[in-house]
């Protein structure tokens, strides 16, 4: 069976409602952001996932014996240091990576929050008309 139907004569209605300039630009800045969000998660993502590896790694070198000298990596060379010194370089790039994904959070929720007045001004506008989730 066909999934076409008619519309009613509201929804006909509804769809022929014009599209001022400023809806436009509200339209684009609602664009703006999706993409920015898609970005910004993406970038959490690999944050996330890098604290989780050096979590790893400390509990790994909570293990190694003080004095036994470890590869560090800095860039794309390895050093060697003592376990406990690479214990605090790594904990203090934890640190780093902390602040890095509270920052990341908080610019997702920034950028959230923005999209949630846009969405409200243009479903206000165009009701059904559009449609601003994701897929």
């Amino acid at each position: 069976m066909s999934n076409i139907k008619m519309l009613s004569k509201q929804e006909e209605t509804e769809s022929d409602i014009e599209v001022a300039w400023v809806d436009q630009q509200r339209i684009n800045e609602f664009s703006k952001y999706n993409a920015k969000i898609d970005d910004l998660e993406e970038q959490y993502e690999k944050l996330k996932q890098e604290k989780e590896y050096l979590d790893d790694v400390a509990m790994e070198l909570e293990l190694a014996d003080e004095d036994e000298a470890v590869r560090y990596k800095i860039g794309d060379a390895f050093i060697h240091v003592s376990a406990s010194e690479a214990v605090e370089r790594v904990e203090k790039e934890s640190e780093k990576l902390g602040l890095s994904i509270e920052e990341v959070k908080g610019s997702i929720e920034e950028v959230q929050d923005k999209m949630k007045e846009l969405k409200k001004a243009l479903y206000a506008k165009f009701g059904n008309a559009i449609n601003l989730e994701k897929d």
